[in-house]
């Protein structure tokens, strides 16, 4: 029997692949389809695959699309999984009853699998095998309110950029693909989760005494004024997870977690927007592959590299006390 008309056979890296169901319809209010998804997934590889390859991945998936209420957060691979596909098994962390086997996507040919399982936001843990108990990167969520203008958004994440700087570290930023932005410290595999967490919170802290008219620590939505940015710093722990660079977000409009250049958010600075949803939901499936194509990633040109933090935690410990 020929294969359906929404069926495609495709090749890549090698790998033979069935996509099925091309033209189903994922964003109902945009007419992005199944294949708009891994179309856009291929176009990015490049760029995405760095941050996925060696990291347990949990899939959002929507296969009737976003407007179902809700998605499926899918941790355990599934069975119908291909043989040539990456996977680690990690043991329960505490309270949960069993292993769990991951999709690790190392290749191109991967990445376009778990795309046709309508996967369209990709989260990855704050760690790579073989190196699983250890974190590679501090990530600080900015999340602002829904009256906190844009230059006050970015105004905070570039005090997080400037405080680091002042202690030898370098930071990256990147959008959510919701409101808010990403700070991002790539690390030396050298620490554990308790030592990470620990430098988040000091980091935070520092940032919010410094900004104390701009941000807030409380971590009570209710309790939250409407115009601050709430700094999150309690997401770094093994097994959680974060939204990687690039990829997509089940949200109108399909916005793309995307990766800045800190020119970016000075500019966002200078800019008078009563809010930051319109500003951080700029890049989508449809400019950011012709962007990247363009310039690469903003972060590889911003020299990406993992960093110790001996030196910068004594500096901490002279300069903010």
């Amino acid at each position: 029997m020929p294969p359906k008309k929404t069926e495609i056979v495709a090749t890549i890296g090698g790998r033979e692949l069935k996509l099925t169901n091309q033209d189903k319809i994922l964003f109902p209010g945009d007419g992005y389809t199944k294949g708009d998804l891994v179309r856009y997934y291929q176009a990015v590889a490049p760029m995405i695959l760095p941050y996925l390859r060696g990291n347990p991945l949990t899939m959002e998936r929507f296969p009737d699309g976003i407007g179902v209420p809700r998605g499926i957060w899918e941790k355990q691979m599934p069975r119908y999984t291909p043989e040539w596909v990456t996977r680690v098994t990690i043991q329960p962390s505490t309270g949960e009853p069993r292993n769990v086997t991951y999709v690790v996507v190392d290749d191109a040919a991967s990445l376009a699998w778990v795309a046709n399982l309508a996967a369209i936001t990709l989260h990855i843990w704050y760690s790579h095998v073989p190196t699983i108990d250890v974190p590679d990167v501090i990530l600080f969520d900015l999340d602002p309110g829904e009256r906190c203008p844009l230059a006050r958004l970015a105004k905070v994440a570039l005090g997080f950029r400037d405080e680091l700087a002042g202690i030898g570290i370098r930071a990256y930023v990147k959008t959510t693909g919701g409101m808010g932005l990403h700070v991002i410290l790539p690390l030396e595999p050298h620490y554990d989760y308790e030592i990470a967490k620990g430098v988040s919170e000091l980091v935070a802290r520092r940032v919010h005494a410094v900004l104390p008219k701009d941000t807030t620590l409380e971590r009570t939505i209710s309790r939250r004024p409407k115009d601050l940015v709430y700094l999150d710093w309690v997401q770094v722990g093994k097994g959680k997870t974060y939204v990687a660079p690039f990829t997509v977000r089940a949200r109108d409009g399909a916005p793309v977690s995307m990766p800045l250049a800190w020119r970016e958010v000075e500019a966002m600075r200078r800019k008078r927007a009563p809010e930051t949803t319109a500003e951080m939901r700029r890049w989508t499936i449809a400019n950011v592959p012709k962007l990247v194509a363009k310039t690469g990633d903003p972060w590889r040109r911003e020299g990406w590299k993992p960093q110790s933090l001996e030196s910068a935690l004594s500096k901490a410990r002279s300069l903010w006390e």
